[in-house]
């Protein structure tokens, strides 16, 4: 499975953020349903995006790389997303690169000119295939660039030159830096070990040009199909508007978690909508996500004691197939979801029996484990467990006295620090206020 990373030119927003957790959570159910899989996502480290943000910043463009790549792996931790087997970096495998051109242009698929080496788009007799659009409509997207020397207005760059004072390798055509298709084409196949990948993802915007490139490179060049399988996630919006600084609603993974503390609340956001599919960022439904984490929690706190029963529910079975035949079509999480909380519903209805719970809350945590979601909530500065317990023995004391003054002081006073305490029947329990 090969998904295109990120460009590091600047910090990882949310949008980012969907793209790098949907393929984490695909790639968990397929290890979780018995598959070997082996998942390579790449970095772009050089790009027109990078050079003219360096020249923005007054900064060598290596220097700005190294920052964003170490902010995109502090982000990556924070978020609880595990890194690919392979994260290649594009000017890592620029001979690799070089090699495929060579053998394009060979082929009789590509050329070069003064300005770079380019693909001819119409020599590719599937050129259009993927993204569904004939070369009539592409002709109408297309930007003619005024110093452009390549035959055709929809012929792509496969060896940029460099200008003078912008990062280059040397070619067998001139100095310069790859384009951006090459380098998914070249890393994926390499990394993989194979000329038609089991599954190739991205994001939906990234369809036309950049995969129908990629398409034609690779089969151009192997014979072979590309990818058996594509994987396209829906775009993020803000409050329905496209994400964008101009507009003052850009938000970064660091602006979010600063904010909300728990990187769960938006993997929830992300799961109630199918990867396919758009989804509307909003304060309202960042809510929804914390009223929905928050049963979770206190059924998981409440269930947290009971003993598994030695034999299986059939209630809890039957959630736990529908679980399973969601994310074995086409990954539907809002279903998979639905069915995590059938599970919390039905456990709650029988809190009284143990074996039961017991065998909800495990597989609860199970289906929580394939989606990412963490249940941990940050403790910094706060009340340890020795001492909210100490607090409440001194409370049950007091009731015990029957000052009840001081027992509800000590109860505010735990609330105020984030502890909610319960009395049943059994004693006090407690947990951490979301």
């Amino acid at each position: 499975m090969y998904t295109c990373g990120v460009t590091v030119y600047d910090d990882c927003h949310i949008g980012h953020a969907r793209s790098l957790y949907i393929f984490d959570v695909i790639r968990r159910y397929l290890k979780y349903r018995g598959f070997k899989v082996n998942f390579v996502r790449n970095i772009t480290d050089i790009d027109d995006k990078i050079i003219n943000r360096a020249k923005e910043l007054k900064c060598g463009w290596q220097e700005l790389v190294k920052k964003y790549i170490d902010r995109y792996y502090e982000d990556l931790a924070a978020l609880g997303i595990e890194k690919a087997d392979f994260e290649p970096r594009a000017t890592e495998n620029i001979p690799d690169m070089i090699k495929y051109i060579e053998e394009l242009i060979t082929k009789g698929y590509a050329y070069v000119t003064d300005t770079g080496a380019y693909f001819s788009v119409r020599g590719f007799k599937d050129y259009g295939k993927l993204s569904g659009q004939g070369i009539d409509q592409m002709l109408e997207g297309v930007r003619k660039e005024p110093d452009e020397t390549k035959k055709d207005p929809l012929d792509f760059a496969l060896w940029k030159k460099s200008k003078e004072g912008e990062p280059s390798w040397k070619s067998p055509w001139c100095d310069g830096r790859p384009g951006w298709h090459i380098e998914c084409s070249v890393m994926s196949q390499k990394f993989l070990k194979t000329d038609t990948l089991d599954i190739h993802a991205g994001g939906r915007d990234l369809i036309f040009p950049h995969h129908e490139n990629e398409v034609a490179q690779a089969e151009a060049k192997t014979g072979k199909p590309f990818a058996k399988y594509w994987l396209h996630h829906g775009l993020l919006t803000i409050n329905s508007q496209k994400m964008a600084k101009s507009l003052g609603n850009f938000v970064t993974v660091s602006d979010f978690l600063a904010k909300y503390k728990n990187a769960d609340l938006l993997k929830l956001l992300f799961l109630s909508a199918h990867y396919s599919s758009p989804v509307d960022y909003t304060d309202e439904k960042i809510a929804e996500a914390k009223e929905a984490l928050e049963r979770i929690l206190i059924f998981m706190d409440k269930a947290k004691d009971a003993k598994a029963s030695p034999k299986n529910n059939p209630a809890i079975d039957e959630v736990k197939n529908r679980f399973i035949e969601s994310m074995d079509d086409d990954f539907n999480t809002p279903k998979g979801l639905a069915a995590v909380f059938d599970l919390v519903n039905l456990a709650n209805k029988n809190i009284d029996y143990a074996g039961l719970v017991a065998v909800a809350r495990d597989a609860i945590s199970e289906f929580l484990q394939i989606l990412g979601v963490s249940l941990k909530v940050k403790t910094e500065g706060a009340l340890s467990d020795k001492e909210i317990e100490s607090k409440i023995a001194e409370r049950n004391q007091a009731r015990k006295n029957k000052d009840y003054v001081l027992s509800d002081k000590i109860r505010k006073e735990l609330e105020a620090k984030g502890v909610i305490l319960e009395d049943t029947k059994d004693g006090t329990t407690w947990r951490r206020k979301f």
